[in-house]
């Protein structure tokens, strides 16, 4: 019986790279399936064809420049500071923004447009940013997907059929679904990122509501990923009650009209 336990455990201790760990987030210790270096390989061999299929990069550099130095303020301040975040505004016109492991985030020129501050700007990425240093997308990705089959793709992608895996691959990435307890997490420690970086949590709060908006008059593909539970923006809400947070953070309305909706 000692002998089929051990062996058990010697297998499981193979067959699980990523171990257990703790997550650099919650401060919990957890079962990671994907282990770091891995994490990194998916996002470096998949961020261009997610990108591709997300019509490719806003061409204004404008644009890029200012929605990365709101991406790179966030990153700084957040769990993985010394983490290569890449954060690009892509031309799809659906309301959405996602993040791959290993920290390439985008967000697209539908949701762009939906947005008038800065503030709101960087709740989103910061949102999103979460999902990263949590390893929410790398745990979404293993129990959607398998980490084998990705890995698999991405080592074959110069042949025919690793062409065609490559592309199933980033299409089944653009669509990872998260958990509530992840989409709670995310809010969470994004409301705090995104005021450590000097910003009004009040955006967080503002870009639901433009969410929900829009919501009513066409499908958001960002709900479709993001589940949107009732009392989302009431925790949110809750949660800036709790806090005594510095005053006079920054909105920046202004400067994203000049940056961005001035250049859509």
């Amino acid at each position: 019986m000692l002998k089929k336990t051990l062996l058990v455990l010697f297998l499981f201790g193979v067959l699980l790279p990523g171990g257990c760990a703790t997550n650099p987030v919650t401060g919990k210790n957890e079962l990671m399936l994907v282990s770091s270096a891995q994490e990194l390989q998916i996002g470096t061999q998949y961020a261009p064809e997610v990108e591709k299929q997300m019509e490719g990069r806003i061409a204004n550099r404008t644009i890029q420049n200012y929605v990365s130095g709101v991406g790179q303020s966030i990153a700084a301040v957040s769990h993985m500071p010394d983490l290569d975040f890449q954060y690009i505004a892509v031309n799809h016109e659906s309301v959405n923004a996602m993040a791959l492991p290993g920290g390439h985030i985008f967000i697209t020129r539908g949701m762009l447009e939906n947005l008038t501050t800065e503030a709101q700007l960087a709740s989103i990425l910061a949102h999103e940013t979460v999902h990263v240093t949590a390893r929410h997308s790398a745990a979404a990705m293993s129990r959607q997907i398998g980490i084998d089959l990705i890995l698999s793709a991405a080592t074959n992608e110069k042949t025919p059929a690793g062409v065609v895996n490559i592309a199933q691959m980033g299409t089944q990435l653009i669509g990872l679904k998260y958990s509530r307890e992840h989409e709670h997490e995310s809010d969470t420690f994004g409301l705090d990122y995104m005021v450590m970086a000097g910003y009004d949590p009040a955006g967080m709060v503002e870009m639901m509501e433009i969410l929900q908006q829009q919501s009513t008059r066409r499908k958001i593909e960002f709900f479709s990923t993001h589940p949107n539970p009732a009392n989302r923006k009431e925790s949110i809400i809750e949660r800036m009650a709790a806090n005594v947070y510095p005053q006079n953070l920054k909105t920046g309305r202004k400067d994203y009209k000049k940056y961005v909706l001035d250049n859509l």
